[in-house]
């Protein structure tokens, strides 16, 4: 193969499908790893580039196995993406202890696996590590109280992280995403009413497509963009930091 060489935990997701799917297409070489057997099967059978494999993204063994295999694959690591993740809408007072747990460690834990294992990998020749946050956690959202601070915790992982390993060419970096339609936030983008309230609060008018942060995730790979670091990029059609006049009447 030519071109550099990834990993992707979370490839069969909405966002990681398509992060592996722009590599392949300009000529770089894809670990894709992820927990569903039969979309692994597809991204095998319909990505040319991707090598596929079964991985819990939650498991330090599963993500140190997944590092290793995708080194030895590609024969030169240069980045790591993690596009795990979660998303639950309860208030703290009904959300449970073991969902608490469970958000924590599909949006945090697996971000941290990814840069202990991905940045030890990388160091010495360099590379770039790319996370994946949440506009939720930039601006207050009502019922979102677990996710938005798991991904919080992932800027401040983000930002840690790119400080202890920049010495060592490795850049660490984080996409904080709006509402993107993927089969994940399906449940919300299928219902009319959520979905137009949603809408509202994306100054741009529109909701994200996978696309959207998957391009975002591929420049901040890229060696030519070599001098960002410690960022939080967000791709969420203004909703993170901006504030729009909604009329009433709409």
């Amino acid at each position: 193969m030519t071109g550099r060489g990834f990993l992707v935990l979370g490839a069969t997701g909405g966002i990681g499908s398509a992060v592996c799917s722009l590599l392949v297409a300009r000529g770089d070489s894809v670990l894709a790893a992820g927990r569903d057997p039969e979309k692994l099967a597809y991204l095998r059978a319909n990505q040319h580039g991707v090598t596929a494999i079964e991985a819990d993204a939650r498991d330090p063994g599963a993500v140190a196995r997944a590092v290793a295999a995708a080194a030895e694959l590609t024969g030169s690591l240069d980045g790591v993406v993690n596009c795990v993740g979660s998303i639950l809408l309860k208030p703290a007072h009904l959300t449970s202890v073991e969902e608490w747990q469970a958000t924590l460690d599909v949006n945090l834990s697996t971000a941290f696996l990814a840069v202990k294992y991905g940045a030890k990998a990388l160091g010495g020749r360099g590379g770039s590590i790319v996370l994946v946050a949440s506009a939720a956690a930039q601006v207050g959202l009502a019922n979102h109280e677990a996710v938005a601070a798991a991904k919080a915790g992932v800027m401040g992982l983000m930002r840690s992280a790119a400080a202890t390993y920049a010495a060592q060419g490795v850049r660490v970096n984080c996409v904080a995403p709006g509402l993107v339609r993927t089969p994940l936030t399906e449940r919300i983008t299928a219902s009319p009413t959520a979905a137009r309230t949603s809408l509202a609060m994306h100054p741009l008018g529109r909701l994200g497509e996978p696309g959207d942060v998957a391009r975002a995730i591929v420049f901040l790979l890229d060696p030519e963009n070599d001098w960002i670091t410690g960022q939080v990029v967000g791709v969420d059609g203004g909703l993170g930091s901006l504030k729009v006049r909604v009329d009433p009447r709409a």
